[in-house]
């Protein structure tokens, strides 16, 4: 009797803040097993919540034992996408000296004054390496603070590895940087010169990072198991915009919604301007090496408060608006409307527009509904404008929570009427994008042309 041929796969390992999973991958890019883990925080040395490394490290090891062991898949590659911002500091064992620090753990108002006014002042700087002033979410100055604040450790520290990295090393046993997360707001790369910026060499920082590796790069395995090669993994945001990068040639803007709205233009390599710095603006790199320039907005956020504003004033539940219908002549009724509300919400306030509104204005739910969306909207409209301007964009890709909301989705096409507006959908973005960032080493198949699935919204007169 002839045993089933087992199916070639890929296994990637995507881990956020809260859900850690690992996707299996058919050659069409499929999905063909998955698994998810959820962790207890732990806390470091001063009671700040971080990750629970050793957990995370345990359920790698177990997961890969679990898919090797299963008759129906031959694992071809593994490969990591994960948050960013966080590093994994290893002595020369490669034993983890250190907790996984937390990027929103506070950073010391005087050791960050240091850094600026030794390294030419926030505004110059920021310019230099395409990163706001974010404190510990420069994870370049957590590197920082241990030089200064923990002599010691930093001297047991054979190299520090951002998290895709460190997960990459577990599998493979080489330590390497990648670009996807050197270039991601981290005050460590010089988007100027395309090297690490001088006072990574002038801190002695440059020692402390494993050299630099092409996100396309792979290792060989020393995890037991069959001959297979290991991605150097990749930045979960960098990741995510892969398979729009293989899949349209085009330029695009990929609007990727969720908690924070944020506007990707891979095809926007220009410096930062102050202006767009002071908007939270910042540039990374993409896995090919190419700035990508990217704007933020807190949007999903701001709507989930407000639809809750919403369902207490009218008596609703918040559910009932996840699949509200656009209706055009509730905008028309919000046009005739305008003058009143602008008497009682004061001017233009952006995001926290719609917070000020009094919803006694509106008859309906609905009504009130459709005005949050339109406010959001104008929010948004400024915010990817800023990222926009002065490229060939002709196309916007929406991704994520919004790209399922019709109103949001044809109001954003009025406000763009010179460009096509799409609701793309494709399961697990980051998990398969770092898929394909390592086709060539694993897949026989071409690269596939319907990963993304696009559904198309026509601008109908400018509404703003």
């Amino acid at each position: 009797m002839a045993t089933a041929r087992k199916t070639p796969v890929i296994a990637v390992f995507d881990v956020g803040k809260t859900n850690k999973k690992l996707f299996l991958f058919d050659e069409r890019y499929q999905i063909v097993f998955e698994r998810s883990a959820r962790f207890t925080e732990a806390t470091d040395e001063d009671g700040d919540p971080c990750e629970n490394l050793e957990s995370l490290r345990l359920s790698v090891f177990d997961s890969l034992r679990e898919v090797f062991r299963n008759p129906a898949f031959e694992i071809r590659a593994i490969n990591f996408a994960t948050y960013g911002a966080s590093f994994v500091y290893i002595d020369k064992d490669g034993t983890p000296i250190a907790p996984l620090y937390n990027y929103l753990k506070a950073y010391p108002e005087a050791l960050k004054t240091q850094f600026y006014s030794t390294y030419g002042g926030e505004e110059v700087f920021s310019k230099q390496t395409a990163s706001p002033v974010l404190g510990s979410l420069n994870s370049g100055m957590q590197l920082y603070r241990i030089k200064y604040e923990k002599p010691e450790l930093y001297a047991r520290m054979k190299y520090a590895l951002h998290l895709p990295q460190y997960l990459s090393y577990l599998i493979s046993g080489q330590a390497c940087s990648d670009i996807t997360s050197i270039g991601c707001h981290t005050n460590l790369w010089d988007f100027e010169k395309q090297d690490y910026h001088d006072w990574v060499y002038a801190e002695g920082i440059a020692e402390k990072l494993a050299p630099l590796l092409p996100s396309d790069r792979v290792l060989p395995a020393a995890f037991p198991g069959n001959n297979y090669p290991v991605g150097t993994g990749l930045h979960d945001s960098s990741a995510a915009l892969v398979p729009y990068l293989v899949s349209f040639n085009e330029p695009f803007i990929l609007l990727s919604t969720g908690t924070w709205c944020i506007s990707l233009n891979p095809f926007n390599s220009a410096p930062l301007t102050r202006e767009e710095l002071e908007c939270d603006c910042l540039s990374y790199l993409q896995y090919e090496g190419k700035p990508v320039k990217a704007s933020r907005l807190f949007a999903g956020y701001e709507h989930e408060q407000q639809v809750k504003r919403i369902a207490a004033h009218f008596g609703t539940d918040v559910i009932s608006y996840r699949h509200a219908a656009f209706d055009p002549s509730l905008i028309e009724a919000l046009e005739q409307l305008r003058p009143q509300q602008e008497n009682t919400g004061g001017p233009d306030q952006g995001l926290s527009r719609f917070a000020s509104r009094d919803l006694s204005l509106y008859g309906t739910d609905l009504l009130a509904y459709h005005q949050l969306i339109l406010d959001l909207v104008n929010a948004q409209y400024y915010a990817t404008g800023l990222v926009l301007k002065d490229t060939a964009v002709k196309r916007i890709f929406v991704d994520g929570g919004f790209s399922k909301n019709a109103i949001f989705m044809n109001l954003l096409a009025r406000v763009f009427p010179e460009l096509e507006v799409f609701a793309a959908h494709m399961a697990q973005a980051t998990a398969v994008g770092a898929a394909l960032a390592i086709h060539k080493a694993w897949n026989t198949q071409p690269l596939p042309n319907d990963i993304v699935e696009l559904k198309f919204y026509a601008a109908a007169r400018e509404v703003r």
